[in-house]
């Protein structure tokens, strides 16, 4: 069985809002807050799973197939716009 932490849980709340909202990296807020870096990580990452569920577990499965429609297009989409690009870059310096 692992130890009681040293930090309360409202400390612990308290640093992960700071991370959250500053724009320090997590690093330099452990630093001022005399933690371990990776022990701030932590609880912003468990923060964050607890505020954001998986996302495919809220789709239905006509949600979840028309997702993966749009993924599909948008990859082709991608690919043609990249073809473009080069055909006018290709084109644009023939011309000269």
């Amino acid at each position: 069985m692992a130890p009681p932490s040293k930090y309360s849980p409202e400390f612990r709340e308290e640093a992960v809002q700071i991370a959250l909202k500053s724009s320090k990296t997590i690093a330099e807020i452990a630093r001022e807050l005399d933690l371990n870096p990776e022990t701030l990580r932590t609880w912003v990452r468990k923060h964050k799973e607890r505020q954001e569920p998986a996302a495919d577990a809220e789709l239905n499965a006509g949600e979840r197939a028309r997702l993966k429609e749009l993924e599909r297009r948008n990859r082709e989409l991608e690919m043609e716009n990249s073809f473009l690009k080069k055909a006018a870059a290709y084109f644009a310096k023939d011309a000269r």
